[in-house]
């Protein structure tokens, strides 16, 4: 059985979303679960879209997640392999140059959408004469190139879909491979890539389906005329589309759930592999800080329905990671100054974020800026000075010192232990208060109950 080699190929036309992450990290599981290859590459024909700055967000982007990559490859760098094969589908063929403008194309597809026909090009320039090409040359015009598809079905096996069958000539129009500037577009460069690279598996979204298709015409018509080449049988796999948590497509949101404004949010890279991993999946949520033992657990025939995008499963595996961290991966990103293990365990309990741990270092060991209170409050603080003042400060105090409040003031509950919690922490939730007292100078709670 030939070993798995498995690509995520991004355009570097933007900042990597929620869709291309999730893409990366199947195929990364994919690959590292049969010790295969998990090929990055670049698809950066479109020079005028293509930014170093996406470039660089995109392997800062795969960084943080922990995605490495073992083989590399950018489009940019293989148009002379690219024009080989062009020259091999004239000759076979299969490319055909048109010279329609875009006005012209334009203008036939409103007519076929007028008698309700579908607008699909109607090879008019395979029936051009040879006085029509020599007219266009002469008035200067290039042509783009155009596959000739084959009027018969298409059948795969998709590993997440299931058998599907399609024909390319009922809907759809001959693509067009290169542009008249002589650029090289999407369907061909990927195709002639997928090739030469040894590609095993085509993992991506549902909206590549139709793409699919057309691609496999392309891979036999490359393979027919690549003699020199060894083609390994690719199979496909087909994500369904992300959605919100309503049910309806995400795409527009997309932007929103850019991985550099996640990571800015706090998010850990961990919290969302593990979400991402759990999308569209039957398996039970599985959570873990370790890369490697999320993608042993990862099982792509699980993967089946529509995959809603809910922030706050999202946030609730966030809780998750953080709430177990342990204070070695603390240290691991030089988080740990000022803050013991002991004390880590207690506070870790109530991050949202991994920058929360320097409020709580605060808290343990610095001055907390005085809450507003109402005066029936401030006095029942006061009251709550006057005990702790006599009192040892240990594991036991608080349960002893609210039941001494409970029976004094005949409060109960929230009213005896929220003043306490706002004065003491400055907040209104946060890690229990029985394991946090004694971790807090006995001075610094009496300051901070103390109103002047």
């Amino acid at each position: 059985m030939p070993q798995i080699v498995v690509r995520f190929a991004p355009s570097p036309t933007g900042y990597l979303h929620l869709g291309n992450a999730r893409a990366a990290i199947v195929n990364w599981f994919f690959a590292r679960q049969s010790g295969g290859t998990f090929m990055l590459r670049l698809d950066d024909t479109d020079a005028e879209r293509s930014k170093q700055e996406y470039v660089d967000g995109l392997f800062e982007d795969l960084a943080w997640l922990g995605l490495d990559h073992d083989v590399f490859a950018r489009q940019s760098d293989r148009v002379a392999r690219y024009a080989e094969c062009q020259q091999q589908l004239i000759a076979s063929g299969r490319l055909y140059p048109c010279y329609e403008t875009f006005e012209e194309l334009e203008h036939k597809r409103r007519i076929q959408l007028a008698k309700k026909e579908p607008p699909i090009y109607d090879r008019a320039s395979l029936r051009a004469t040879d006085a029509q090409i020599k007219s266009w040359e002469n008035d200067a015009r290039r042509p783009h190139w155009r596959f000739k598809l084959k009027d018969e079905d298409v059948t795969f096996d998709d590993l997440i879909k299931g058998p599907i069958s399609f024909n390319p000539c009922h809907s759809l129009s001959d693509p067009v491979l290169v542009k008249e500037d002589g650029t090289f577009l999407y369907t061909i460069s990927s195709v002639i890539d997928d090739l030469d690279f040894g590609i095993t598996h085509i993992i991506r979204g549902e909206d590549h389906v139709t793409n699919t298709a057309v691609q496999i015409q392309l891979f036999d018509a490359l393979k027919e005329c690549m003699h020199s080449v060894s083609v390994a049988q690719i199979t496909f796999a087909h994500l369904a589309l992300l959605l919100d948590a309503s049910g309806q497509p995400l795409s527009k949101r997309l932007d929103s759930f850019c991985l550099r404004n996640l990571r800015n949010d706090g998010i850990e890279p961990m919290a969302l592999n593990c979400f991402l991993a759990s999308l569209g999946s039957s398996s039970s949520l599985y959570v873990t800080d370790d890369l490697t033992d999320l993608a042993r657990h990862f099982d792509l025939n699980k993967i089946r329905g529509g995959a809603r995008v809910d922030e706050k499963a999202l946030y609730g595996i966030q809780h998750k990671i953080l709430h177990t961290m342990s204070y070695e991966a603390l240290k691991a990103r030089h988080l740990d100054d000022g803050i013991s293990e002991c004390e880590w365990n207690v506070v870790r309990e109530s991050l949202d974020r991994i920058d929360d741990v320097d409020y709580w270092k605060t808290v343990l060991h610095g001055a907390i800026p005085p809450v507003p209170l109402s005066d029936e409050d401030v006095a029942y603080v006061q009251k709550a000075a006057e005990w702790l003042r006599g009192a040892d400060v240990n594991a036991d105090t608080w349960d002893a010192w609210t039941q001494y409040l409970k029976g004094a003031t005949g409060r109960k509950g929230y009213d005896i232990a929220h003043p306490l919690r706002l004065c003491i922490t400055g907040r209104e939730n946060g890690p229990e208060m029985r394991r946090l007292i004694p971790l807090v100078d006995k001075e610094a709670l009496l300051a901070r109950l103390t109103f002047k």
